[in-house]
């Protein structure tokens, strides 16, 4: 007779999530914690290279000793993945004395919690159990999600996104099984594919991409474009964030490439996942020169560069006949004085926010001058999409009253005219000036 489970969604955005445990299996939950925005703590006397680099990350917090009574004080949700079955029961015991929500990795009959197989896209979410067996449940999953993605299920929305709190969850009518994600081990011959995920909508990835991700055992993912793309994909591999902010970078360049080698040499398909095309400022020619003089085989998978893809997004065609014939693409803090051509040749900035002010003055003394057109696209792809248009005189005090923030793509040029959001005389001027007229 199959156990009656009572299928909730947690939001542990936050909240303190124990993991007790510091091997591969320790390192996939806390990485699914962290994805739930949990604060997670991981409490092993010795890490796995993959929960490691998790902490490596600054996002888990590690305390290297045995597991003692008080770990649990203050804590939403705990994990056990020790493998000894003596700690795995005195963290089961503490936490149903607490009245606290465990999962265990050894036995699922003596756990309080089961963690489901998971499908997600958009806010959708489908968790999925099925009486115990792992592969079924994620067969299921599987099945799912592919229909998910090609729209063969209702996903349309009956309520307004600004009143939904929380994702739907929905479970087969199967009962539950032991596993929340797929378990997979490495291999003996590790290898890196440095994944290209555009500029974070999944609809815009590569079939070959897809199959990288689903097949990975770990992920080193960038902030940008990869985040979304995880959620709605949903993988089974430990994820290990190494995102970087303007003037942040927590996880050194130097570093991610220890990693992926580290990661590779253990076994594993490890699949670098970076916003937008790993070639297009994206240092992925570095990382690539490091695996290969480790031996590491290295498969290359191009993205949608952001360069291209958010000003299409905002309207703009980085070229148009009659208006611009080229384009370049440049860091916002570098190559400026050198940039090629005048309004006609468009110059597309990536991270260009911060040193915007002295960038427009740069350009303005040049060949372009002050009125040349401007676009600001904030967080391309994305619900919280924004526009500003402006030229080079008045952008940077434009988007100081706009408060403009990274994650942005800056267009100078006049095909910027061409976009829906430019009004007035310039969209008029930009249709004469294409038809010649």
């Amino acid at each position: 007779m199959t156990t009656a489970v009572y299928p909730v969604a947690l939001r542990l955005d936050g909240r303190l999530a124990v993991v007790v445990g510091g091997g591969a299996v320790a390192a996939r939950r806390a990485s699914g914690l962290l994805t739930a925005g949990a604060v997670v703590t991981v409490i092993a006397p010795e890490l796995a290279v993959e929960t490691a680099a998790l902490v490596a990350t600054g996002a888990v917090t590690w305390r290297q000793r045995e597991y003692a009574a008080g770990d649990l004080d203050g804590a939403w949700f705990v994990q056990t993945a020790t493998g000894i079955r003596a700690v795995d029961d005195r963290v089961a015991a503490d936490a149903e004395a607490a009245r606290i929500w465990c999962v265990r990795a050894d036995d699922h009959r003596a756990s309080s919690a089961w963690t489901p197989a998971v499908a997600r896209h958009d806010d959708v979410t489908v968790a999925i159990t099925a009486g115990g067996d792992p592969r079924r449940a994620m067969a299921v999953r599987d099945a799912v999600q592919a229909l998910l993605r090609t729209a063969e299920l209702p996903t349309q929305r009956h309520r307004p996104a600004a009143g939904a709190t929380v994702s739907e969850a929905v479970r087969d009518t199967a009962a539950t099984s032991t596993a929340s994600t797929r378990v997979r081990e490495p291999q003996r011959d590790g290898t890196v594919a440095l994944v290209g995920a555009g500029p974070g909508d999944p609809g815009l990835l590569t079939r070959r991409a897809r199959d990288l991700i689903d097949s990975a055992t770990i992920i080193v993912a960038d902030r940008l474009g990869a985040r979304p793309v995880l959620d709605e994909l949903a993988p089974s591999a430990t994820i290990v964030d190494v995102g970087k902010l303007p003037g942040h970078h927590p996880v050194p360049q130097a570093e991610i490439n220890r990693m992926l080698v580290t990661f590779a040499q253990a076994g594993h398909r490890v699949v670098r996942l970076k916003g937008g095309d790993p070639y297009v400022l994206g240092r992925g020619g570095e990382e690539l020169l490091h695996c290969q003089e480790a031996g590491i085989q290295v498969e290359v998978v191009s993205g949608i560069t952001s360069a291209i893809s958010v000003p299409a997004a905002a309207g703009i065609p980085v070229t148009h006949r009659g208006v611009a014939a080229g384009f370049t693409v440049v860091t916002g803090h570098e190559g400026i004085a050198d940039a090629p051509g005048g309004r006609d040749h468009t110059l597309v900035l990536l991270m260009g926010v911060t040193a915007l002010a002295q960038t427009a003055s740069a350009l303005a003394a040049g060949t372009r001058g002050g009125s040349c057109p401007v676009a600001i696209i904030e967080s391309g792809y994305s619900a919280e999409q924004r526009v500003t248009i402006g030229t080079l005189d008045d952008i940077a005090s434009l988007a100081a009253e706009r408060s403009v923030k990274s994650p942005a793509v800056i267009v100078v040029g006049d095909v910027v005219r061409l976009s829906p959001h430019a009004v007035g005389e310039t969209l008029v001027e930009a249709a004469a000036a294409a038809s010649g007229q």
